[in-house]
């Protein structure tokens, strides 16, 4: 803190400070950022043209609002994204539980403060990120956590009769006056905190066991929940969703290369070993695996495929081919069809089926996505490709077995035997001639899988490549 930083409430007086609501601080701070062409949410991705619009259509109106969608949709990211909007620094006065405003304090022991030491009142100043509180809403959730409760060791260190409002242990909503407090998950909090949300954002009264306060708080209220709770059908209360003036809709990405550029973003990928060369094709395999498992009829669409999906099974494939590479001795680190296929426990925990997907197992659905998904992604780079030789060498007999462990270079030998097949990744551009073994190693099996969609080979669990219908 510099030393023409105010300490006291008559040097704050003295600075021109003036308090405002943070409401109007947010709407204040967005209008600038507006005007200087800033970006609003760093690293929220797909959301341009339809979450972050009416975001800042809630903010600009002074809008409490509640984000609803799916899991993995950024909800949370967001919700802590608000706090770029709030100013560097706050004071209030030293001591405050409820970060009481030093012009305008609402506690009593604010009021005393002031009482006693006028100008000479000490302050301290926040930063913008101790604004924010957040909260996950659970059935357990009670209250004294959210509003507060009588503390009777205060009354009795302080020589209080349990009446005094400095008796209070204050709750997470009154802490977060004058910033920006966030509830994950609404509908799974208990219909009577609702109440009690209700009832302190309408009128700001709330009873504490038994005896009144009056606390007009200072917030943001945003909150989270997932549509399919949201609804009469669910657990949220109809005057608390009356209160909440905007309902924001989050969504999944909407084309494969947003979900690839998220997927990026968030994967833990700079591993620090071998240079790391992910083919482009297999990242739009993972990605289109995600893609096909929200429309998938036996996953349970209401539950969602999150985001996260795609990232655990590219940090997850990285890592087989770290561990293939470390084995073979290989210089760099290339991940192929092969390591998707081993990420497959990355993918069965991140989706509830149906009642039908849970008689095939998620095993099964996902290494059917992991097909399906290879077969899109040939498709796009070797549709109405001339594959007949490839295809003539497995119905003649031949056989083409690709482990996971086996090194790069074991596998371009074993393409080799089959008549065209290395050429013709040369010829779509997936692995040029002079490409590492790694690369070409990759592209071939992804002509091979692309050949398994469409039924013209078939593939065994092994990762062994035959004629069709064997």
């Amino acid at each position: 803190m510099s030393r023409s930083t105010p300490t006291t409430l008559g040097a704050l007086k003295a600075s021109g400070y003036r308090s405002r609501p943070v409401k109007d601080e947010l709407r204040e701070n967005l209008i600038a950022r507006l005007e200087s062409g800033d970006e609003l949410f760093p690293g929220i991705r797909g959301y341009e043209d339809s979450v972050v619009p009416q975001l800042v259509n809630a903010i600009l109106a002074r809008h409490d609002f509640i984000l609803l969608g799916l899991r993995g949709q950024a909800k949370s990211r967001i919700l802590r994204q608000l706090t770029g909007l709030l100013d560097a620094r706050m004071p209030v006065i030293a001591g405050s539980e409820v970060n009481d405003d030093p012009l305008a304090p609402i506690s009593k022991y604010g009021r005393q403060q002031v009482a006693e030491h006028g100008d000479d009142t000490p302050i301290e100043w926040l930063a913008r990120e101790q604004r924010y509180l957040e909260k996950l809403a659970t059935p357990d959730v009670t209250i004294a956590d959210i509003i507060g409760d009588l503390d009777p060791i205060k009354a009795a260190r302080g020589g209080y009769i349990l009446s005094d409002e400095l008796t209070i242990h204050y709750g997470m909503l009154p802490r977060a006056n004058r910033g920006i407090f966030a509830m994950n998950e609404l509908p799974d909090l208990s219909p009577r905190i609702q109440v009690g949300m209700f009832n302190i954002l309408e009128e700001g009264d709330v009873q504490i066991k038994g005896y009144p306060i009056r606390l007009r708080l200072d917030l943001l209220i945003a909150f989270t929940a997932n549509p399919e709770d949201y609804t009469a059908r669910g657990k949220i209360i109809t005057p608390l969703k009356d209160r909440i003036a905007a309902e924001v809709r989050t969504h999944y990405p909407k084309d494969v290369e947003t979900g690839m550029a998220i997927t990026e973003q968030e994967a833990w990928l700079a591993r620090n070993g071998r240079p790391l060369q992910i083919p482009t094709f297999v990242r739009e395999v993972v990605e289109r695996m995600a893609f096909l498992a929200r429309m998938e009829s036996r996953v349970d669409q209401r539950s969602g495929v999150s985001q996260r999906m795609p990232i655990a099974v590219l940090e997850t494939l990285v890592s087989s081919a770290e561990q293939r590479a470390i084995r073979q001795d290989e210089s760099d680190v290339v991940p192929r069809i092969g390591d998707i296929y081993a990420s497959l426990p990355a993918v069965t925990g991140k989706m509830e089926l149906e009642y039908e997907g849970e008689l095939h197992g998620a095993g099964r659905i996902a290494r059917e996505l992991v097909s399906a998904a290879a077969g899109m992604t040939y498709d796009d780079y070797a549709g109405g490709a001339d594959v007949d030789a490839i295809v003539e060498y497995f119905d003649n007999g031949g056989v083409m077995q690709v482990s996971e462990d086996a090194a790069a270079s074991a596998c371009v030998t074993g393409f080799g035997q089959v008549p065209g097949l290395l050429e013709l990744a040369d010829l779509l551009g997936l692995a040029p001639e002079d490409a590492s073994d790694g690369l070409r190693a990759a592209a071939c099996e992804l002509i091979l899988e692309g050949l398994v969609s469409d039924q013209k080979i078939s593939r065994t669990r092994g990762g062994g490549y035959r004629r069709a219908g064997v």
